[in-house]
């Protein structure tokens, strides 16, 4: 068995944009969320779409979008404020409930059971930290057999703090013991990398498989790839 560069023992992943194609998987799910949360009023639809960073006709997500990036209350709460006639309570229940049904319909970068296992043979300590729901987190490890490879997960109601704070990589280092400089933050956002920055963590890799694009990540990152399809490879040559 090949053993891991000494500075990575362990790997951080996000979950939508790095395991799961962000524009093929979301886009339709976008598009639901801003008519649930409108009530089927497409005016007021497009205009909290347009507030969350999501082209309304075609519900792809534009680089670091509030949808992309944020927690679900983050969205409840700025679609309350453009209009909602839900309250933030309700319409973040209302979301979850419906981001956590798409996970049947969520697209694979690549084949992650695969991905994973290999990385778990190499000595890895695994983990996924999400701005979703960690019922939807949960949801998505099942359905694509990572549940036995992880050591960690947690989404933004776990009571880790949110992205772009460091709190997520830090219960990760406490679930695991690992020092934060042997861990590797993998994600497709700025607040991915920002949260991995405030932490510390020592290998910051970003991925084009989201919303966010080459010239946002390259700087903020220590490795820019196309996707984590080729994350063994990077790390071990």
């Amino acid at each position: 068995m090949t053993t891991p560069p000494p500075a990575v023992r362990g790997v951080l992943f996000d979950k939508d944009g790095t395991l799961i194609d962000y524009q093929a998987s979301w886009a339709p799910t976008n598009l639901r969320a801003g008519r649930l949360a409108a009530r089927d009023d497409v005016e007021l639809a497009a205009r909290l779409l347009t507030v969350a960073g999501v082209d309304p006709a075609t519900g792809y997500a534009l680089s670091d979008g509030l949808l992309a990036s944020g927690s679900t209350e983050d969205v409840a709460r700025a679609w309350t404020g453009a209009g909602s006639p839900f309250g933030t309570a309700e319409l973040t229940e209302r979301l979850d409930t419906l981001f956590r049904s798409a996970v049947v319909a969520a697209v694979p970068v690549c084949d992650l059971a695969a991905l994973f296992a290999g990385l778990s043979g190499r000595g890895l300590t695994l983990g996924i930290a999400s701005s979703d729901s960690e019922a939807a987190v949960c949801a998505t490890a099942e359905r694509f057999g990572l549940s036995e490879h992880l050591a960690f997960l947690c989404g933004y109601d776990s009571g880790h703090g949110r992205k772009p704070e460091r709190g997520m990589v830090d219960g990760f280092c406490r679930a695991t013991g690992l020092p934060v400089e042997a861990i590797a933050v993998i994600g497709d956002s700025s607040h991915d990398m920002h949260m991995a920055a405030a932490a510390g963590a020592g290998l910051r890799v970003a991925v084009l498989t989201g919303a966010g694009d080459a010239e946002t990540l390259r700087p903020l990152s220590h490795l820019l790839l196309p996707s984590i399809a080729t994350l063994e490879q990077a790390l071990f040559g």
